[in-house]
């Protein structure tokens, strides 16, 4: 069934969002906000649609030519400022339906909207070699990719022939171990060049970064923000939450904390940080050391831990958990807290507002920044600090 829509607006995710006659809710990949299109419906529930798009009849004046593409640029196709624009909408309305009271939102601006990224994970299909397309879990063949650094693109004819070669020579049991891999992943820093491993193997490798002039030995395998340059205004911008309410909240509690680079970059006069990972901590004290900051780290779960971690009344507590967000119970762990201000940092609007719902029982949002990390992509980041509300 093909119908005429009218695309009110585009969700997180990226698809345009429309209404069919008989009020149910329509979603159509690749139809952007104000515009008039056809669409074949694909799948049908009871109070929504999902619908592939056949043909533009009004196009937006943000309509461009969506150049080379991979899976996952949902916004191939629109302009860079109207991306930008409609993450910004999608933020602002996560929070206006979990009705959180803040102010205006702050954009943190980016440049790049193409070759970004400093890392890459390619998947293995025969001998393909690409991204993973979703529903249908095929690999789509990259020959250069749009998304990520010069330095990895003009890496990737020699990594492809060399996995290639690993795939479909020498013994069957050395191919079928490769094959089993399932991908490559490829990692870039100024300082480090370009490496790449198969599958989850790789040991003994590490990546030099440099965030905010100060240098940052990372596992290979570890995390770091993917967007050089975004990252850097990220943490730039934490750090100067910090400043400002340092002379009420000298201290940092950095919770996920990684190899430390938002506790180290805040150069706190004392720094805490707790982190999951065992390697990531090694890093992080390593990282500590070199920039001669006072620094604890430990390998412990947030979690699992929240009794036996201290939140003095002179402590800003910085939070960027992954994308599935606070674990159970530690919003209202530090809902609960002394801390007079905590910081934030979110990579998906739904558990930020989730999280949020419980925090702003005792704390007052004090400002909102986002960051459009993940540029063509549905994703982006935001920071937003809250302040101790007064008994």
């Amino acid at each position: 069934m093909i119908s005429s829509v009218y695309i009110a607006k585009n969700v997180y995710g990226g698809d345009g969002m429309g209404r069919l006659g008989d009020g149910r809710v329509i979603f159509v990949p690749g139809a952007w906000e104000g515009e008039q299109v056809k669409a074949e419906i694909t799948v049908a529930k009871k109070n929504f649609v999902k619908a592939r798009l056949v043909e533009v009849e009004e196009a937006s004046p943000d309509r461009e030519e969506p150049g080379r593409t991979v899976p996952g640029m949902v916004y191939a196709g629109l302009a860079f400022k109207a991306e930008n624009r409609i993450k910004r909408q999608q933020l602002d309305e996560a929070l206006a339906r979990a009705r959180i009271d803040h102010p205006e939102i702050v954009t943190i601006p980016t440049e790049q909207a193409l070759n970004y990224r400093n890392k890459a994970v390619y998947h293995f299909e025969g001998t393909k070699i690409g991204y993973l397309a979703e529903p249908e879990h095929r690999v789509v063949e990259v020959e250069q990719d749009p998304l990520v650094l010069p330095a990895i693109n003009a890496a990737l004819p020699e990594i492809r022939q060399n996995v290639k070669s690993l795939l479909t020579l020498g013994a069957k049991a050395v191919r079928d171990s490769i094959a089993r891999k399932a991908s490559v992943t490829v990692r870039y820093s100024p300082k480090s060049g370009v490496k790449w491993w198969l599958g989850d193997d790789v040991k003994d490798t590490v990546m030099l970064e440099t965030t905010l002039g100060k240098s940052f030995e990372v596992p290979a395998g570890g995390f770091y923000q993917v967007n050089p340059e975004a990252g850097e205004r990220l943490v730039q911008a934490v750090r100067q939450e910090y400043l400002n309410g340092k002379d009420s909240a000298p201290n940092v509690l950095d919770l996920y904390c990684g190899v430390g680079v938002f506790g180290i970059c805040c150069e706190p006069p004392r720094l805490t940080g707790i982190e999951s990972g065992r390697a990531a901590i090694d890093f992080a004290l390593k990282n500590a050391d070199r920039a001669r900051q006072p620094a604890a780290f430990y390998a412990e779960e947030v979690g699992r831990n929240m009794r036996r971690i201290g939140i003095g009344g002179q402590t800003c507590v910085i939070v960027d958990p992954p994308r599935d967000g606070l674990e159970k119970g530690v919003a209202e762990w530090l809902a609960r807290s002394k801390a007079p201000r905590i910081i934030y940092v979110s990579c998906d609007p739904a558990t930020l507002v989730r999280d949020l719902r419980v925090m702003t029982r005792t704390y007052a949002v004090e400002t909102v920044k986002w960051v459009n990390m993940f540029p063509r992509t549905a994703r982006f980041e935001t920071m937003v600090t809250l302040r101790k509300r007064q008994a």
